[in-house]
């Protein structure tokens, strides 16, 4: 097949959607059309918030796109969930310019998916080196500090090191589906103990006279949305940080997205009191968000992970991935799993030194891993339990 040579695009509007969702799949919802480009239509992944899309295309002798990588020139590191703040401040005290850099990531979603997309029909080794290739000679012909690919998938990631990419690792902990037929089928493979403890949190909730409803992106009003996504912004006032997504983003996603955004929302009576927001792909559904209205004792455990894990079993999802960091999801039934970040670092003594130091933080990562793997609640570990 023969390809022409990469294109920079300054919007994902620039490309149609029928084109763009033809390469990104329907396995994820992060990667679709429809969530970039309500990203950047809300203004939240946008140039005056220091995420100025340079999506790559490659496309064919026809002009139908190949291959594609989301991009985005990023002028800070927040709202990556891969730190890199250190090797910004060690430029700084050498009086190097880190910012601006490139970036490979959904923003705001560190969820591990496909970042280099391809067509059915082309060479995927051949094409998936030209990206890569591409990706480079752009960061370099604008004299960027870095280029990073956050939460490739285990393929990409050996890719990315054969090309000499600096590979990160990091742990998560995801629920996995063993085919349980119901949420007490999956608590019977915990130990006496810990199912005890997860039954009384979720009774002191239900002793509360707290219900949930299950609504998607299309069951979900205006007035509503109001006021859940209050519940939402106040989550990040409480830490002190302005909320990554706005309302816009919201309404704009359950609009073009109905049946991906699903929400679980916790009301007294009729009043809502707490929401968690989820995304919901083929196999897996995504824990995103979530927010309350006061105090509720073990409201989130039951909202963000037992609520989550109920609507896999029913829809016979195979995985739940609800979000970064937390190891008080392990006695919930979330185990140890591996997650993969790429780096090109332009200036080689700061390459050297971040590879060594990527070295040396991959071995501890593995063995905080391998330690809270001897703590997750099972009689006897699943198969899956450490995900490598």
């Amino acid at each position: 097949m023969t390809l022409k040579p990469a294109r920079i695009l300054e919007s994902i509007a620039q490309v149609d959607a029928r084109s763009w969702n033809a390469l990104a799949g329907a396995a994820q919802p992060f990667l679709r059309h429809e969530f970039l480009l309500a990203l950047e239509q809300s203004g939240c992944a946008a140039a005056r918030t220091g995420w100025t899309p340079r999506h790559l295309i490659i496309e064919d002798a026809t002009g139908v796109p190949a291959a594609a990588m989301p991009l985005f020139r990023k002028a800070h590191s927040r709202g990556e969930f891969v730190f890199d703040f250190s090797w910004a401040a060690a430029y700084a005290q050498q009086g190097l310019q880190y910012y601006p850099k490139l970036l490979t990531a959904v923003p705001f979603t560190p969820v591990s998916g496909p970042r280099v997309l391809l067509g059915p029909i082309v060479d995927g080794k051949a094409v998936t080196r030209s990206v890569v290739r591409a990706a480079l000679d752009y960061a370099r012909s604008e004299q960027l500090s870095s280029w990073h690919v956050l939460f490739p998938t285990d393929a990409t990631a050996a890719d990315l090191d054969q090309a000499g990419l600096i590979l990160r690792r990091d742990c998560q902990f995801h629920w996995y589906n063993h085919g349980y037929e119901s949420f007490e089928a999956f608590l019977a493979t915990f130990t006496a103990e810990k199912r005890k403890k997860a039954k009384r949190e979720r009774r002191r909730v239900a002793e509360a006279g707290i219900e949930f409803d299950t609504l998607h992106g299309g069951d979900m009003t205006a007035s509503l949305w109001d006021i859940v996504y209050a519940f939402y912004a106040e989550t990040f006032h409480r830490h002190g940080h302005e909320p990554y997504l706005n309302l816009d983003f919201f309404k704009r996603v359950s609009a073009a997205m109905p049946d991906e955004l699903m929400l679980k929302i916790a009301r007294l009576g009729a009043e809502p009191i707490a929401v968690a927001i989820f995304f919901v792909g083929s196999e897996a559904l995504y824990g995103r968000y979530w927010g309350a209205g006061g105090n509720f004792h073990s409201l989130h455990f039951e909202a963000c992970y037992y609520q989550g894990i109920e609507y896999c079993i029913d829809k016979k999802l195979q995985r739940f991935e609800p979000g970064t960091q937390g190891e008080h999801k392990v006695p919930r039934g979330f185990v140890p799993t591996l997650t993969h970040s790429a780096h090109y670092i332009a200036d080689r003594r700061f390459a050297a030194a971040i590879r060594d130091y990527a070295q040396r933080e991959a071995r501890g990562v593995d063995s905080y891993a391998a330690a809270v793997n001897e703590h997750v609640p099972y009689h006897r570990a699943p198969d899956e339990e450490l995900r490598l």
